[in-house]
């Protein structure tokens, strides 16, 4: 009988300012007598003990009867979750801004306790480094109140190529991943928006794919592992790309993407109420603070739809026409998706059919827009928005983009990277955050006269 070791997880997968949607999970591995451990796929999970299908996520079976306690910073006890039918149970009546610890018993054992397996890619296997999870969130602003202090949060883009491996020049997942937590940390980032393709196909070989994010064992090395210490304190809210709708792979991922980051759960009204619009597609928007609005697009492509965008789609009219309506909107209007309307390259230019998208844009009061595709950090502005292209999450495409004229480039860089953005009344500063886990350093970026800048971005009035 194969001797199984099963990693333990908590997400926190959805957050408001009065609730807090809280998630745990497992991965198996399949220890080697003669030492180390492999990853078990779910087509194995059947091995393990007790059986499993799934392991993660919205839809995996129970492991038991299971409650989530929230104390306050004293201690109290303030509010309780309990369930015997999901790994995740939403904990409400909770204060605006404030700061929680939470514990999950599974069979009244804590879920997670203790010194954590992470895995090293340098001994391609789990190891104790003397982690452990902190397991802290911090509800949002109250959206009907003004908001008080500054809010910062994290946009990553084109990020799931995974850390199995050690890393190389061009790819630097982990340490991009480690800056992230580190500026989590500092800056008490609220949230993590994706610009998509959160996962790609580990293997590729002309049109044949495998392991292409269907599965929750494909989204270990690429999601859970790399971000494991900051996903059980804030949310990450994310948005499709190409690889995760199928565009360029075997399968579409979109299924598992929602089962996996709890979407079905947080939009729950959300399309009734006309801030949501999903299936085929993934469009919504919340407000993080009485201020500040994020705006999900699904910019991917759909085969019925004749090569069109998901936001041609006629079920999204609707959605789209609500959402970019003139009139009074919140001070920060911030878009994201993941093909740029302005991108200067070097291999995808500005994303055609996105100027009705603009037009959008521009009526409904946007002021950001953060989207990814192209492998590199760039900066448009035009007609007072701010664009930025910000797809390195995890592997760079070097060269010079070429088209800086028709995409209204301020700056570029091609190295590994995340954004950090920090709304502090009428100003936005961005930075684009490299890939030194020892140090948080902004990346020097270019202007289009090959000049060095440096420092973050202001935006604003």
């Amino acid at each position: 009988m194969p001797e199984f070791h099963s990693e333990p997880y908590l997400h926190i997968g959805g957050l408001s300012h009065k609730s807090a949607l809280i998630a745990w999970g497992a991965f198996y591995f399949r220890v080697h007598p003669e030492g180390g451990m492999k990853l078990v796929d779910d087509d194995d999970l059947q091995w393990v003990h007790p059986p499993r299908h799934e392991t993660i996520g919205a839809r995996s079976a129970p492991y038991g009867p299971a409650r989530v306690e929230v104390r306050d910073e004293a201690g109290t006890v303030v509010a309780k979750a309990m369930t015997n039918t999901a790994n995740h149970c939403i904990v409400s009546g909770l204060t605006p801004d404030t700061r929680y610890d939470y514990s999950v018993y599974v069979k009244d054992e804590l879920w997670g306790a203790d010194e954590r397996w992470d895995w090293s890619p340098a001994a391609k296997g789990l190891r104790q480094e003397g982690r452990s999870y902190r397991n802290t969130f911090r509800t949002l602003p109250d959206p009907a109140a003004p908001r008080t202090r500054p809010f910062s949060f994290i946009v990553i883009g084109d990020f799931g190529t995974g850390i199995c491996k050690p890393s190389t020049e061009i790819r630097r997942q982990l340490e991009v991943a480690a800056a992230l937590e580190r500026a989590v940390d500092r800056y008490d980032a609220r949230c993590i928006l994706t610009t998509g393709d959160n996962i790609y196909a580990k293997h590729r070989f002309l049109l044949w794919t495998r392991e292409t994010g269907e599965e929750d064992d494909d989204w270990f090395f690429t999601f859970y592992q790399p971000y494991r210490y900051v996903l059980n304190r804030i949310p990450v809210y994310p948005s499709i790309g190409n690889h995760d709708a199928g565009e360029m792979e075997a399968e579409d991922d979109r299924g598992q993407l929602i089962d996996n980051l709890y979407l079905a759960e947080r939009l729950v009204g959300e399309e009734a109420a006309g801030r949501a619009s999903v299936g085929p597609g993934l469009f919504y928007r919340f407000r993080a603070a009485a201020d500040i609005e994020f705006i999900c697009l699904d910019t991917s492509k759909e085969q019925l739809l004749g090569g069109k965008r998901m936001f041609h789609h006629p079920k999204h009219a609707p959605f789209i026409d609500q959402t970019f309506a003139a009139g009074e909107h919140p001070r920060w209007r911030i878009a994201f998706c993941h093909h740029p309307p302005f991108s200067a390259g070097p291999r995808w230019g500005n994303t055609s059919g996105m100027a009705e998208l603009v037009r959008r844009f521009e009526q409904g009061g946007v002021r950001l827009c953060f989207s990814g595709h192209e492998h590199n950090f760039q900066h448009s502005h035009v007609k007072g928005i701010d664009y930025f292209v910000t797809g390195a999450g995890s592997k760079v495409r070097l060269g010079t983009p070429d088209r800086m004229d028709e995409a209204h480039t301020v700056s570029w860089a091609a190295r590994c990277h995340f954004l950090l953005v920090t709304i502090d009344g009428t100003q936005a500063s961005v930075r684009a955050i490299g890939d030194d886990p020892a140090e948080l350093v902004d990346i020097t970026r270019h202007d289009r006269h090959g000049s060095p800048v440096t420092g973050p971005i202001s935006c604003g009035e």
